[in-house]
């Protein structure tokens, strides 16, 4: 779909403005000395030397951007005041000459400044502290009941000593028959008889002839 050319009385401006600044400086450049082609190449060094300026002035850059910008502001200003009739563009002043003369090496400075000078490092946005969330005093009303203490284990009481089991009883006669034995034992060898020996002789149970041993006072 066309989109349909409306008139812009800003554009229409801007065109008429630019047209007579062009006109104005080619003159001046003429009336210094510079003919042909050259004293075309002068409106559009400081035109463009302006509008670079601007572009660099509209991203945010350093503060160089307005001495440039204002520099090419002057020498266009400078150029339609001086053909305004204020200047005898017929003998045109020696200064004026070496202004007119210097303004290449000037300009070509001015626009590498602009376009290859580093641009300044981005500030980071600092991050929003986050509102901290209002404190709420909290009181109970309800007293939490006491919690009993745990119950002290009993100390563990140590386990009674065994007692040595009882020994067995002993007939008399399993005791008259063993006291025979030592008798016999002593007649014939003069000594006592051994709790060992009586054991052996008896053939008994040891928890028996122990007994025996122990009534007769046997070693």
């Amino acid at each position: 779909m066309n989109r349909s050319l409306r008139p812009d009385a800003v554009l229409i401006q801007a065109a008429i403005a630019g047209a007579l600044s062009f006109a104005h400086l080619h003159d001046l450049a003429a009336a210094a000395g510079q003919s042909g082609w050259k004293a075309w190449a002068y409106p559009v060094s400081v035109d463009l030397l302006l509008v670079a300026a601007w572009r660099r002035l509209r991203a945010g850059r350093d503060r160089s951007s307005w001495t440039w910008f204002t520099i090419a502001l002057a020498a266009s200003l400078g150029a339609n005041v001086a053909t305004a009739g204020l200047l005898d563009l017929h003998q045109v002043p020696a200064w004026l000459r070496i202004l007119v003369a210097g303004w290449p090496a000037l300009a070509f400075l001015g626009g590498t400044l602009l376009v290859h000078a580093p641009a300044p490092a981005a500030v980071e946005p600092e991050p929003d502290e986050e509102p901290s969330a209002p404190q709420v005093e909290m009181h109970r009303v309800d007293t939490p009941e006491p919690v009993p203490p745990a119950p002290v284990p009993a100390p563990e009481l140590a386990p009674a000593p065994r007692k040595p089991p009882a020994a067995p009883a002993v007939p008399p006669a399993l005791l008259d028959h063993a006291r025979s034995i030592a008798d016999a034992h002593r007649t014939s060898t003069g000594e006592q008889i051994t709790a060992d020996a009586l054991t052996a002789r008896l053939g008994l149970p040891a928890p028996t002839c122990q007994a025996i041993a122990a009534q007769l006072q046997l070693t």
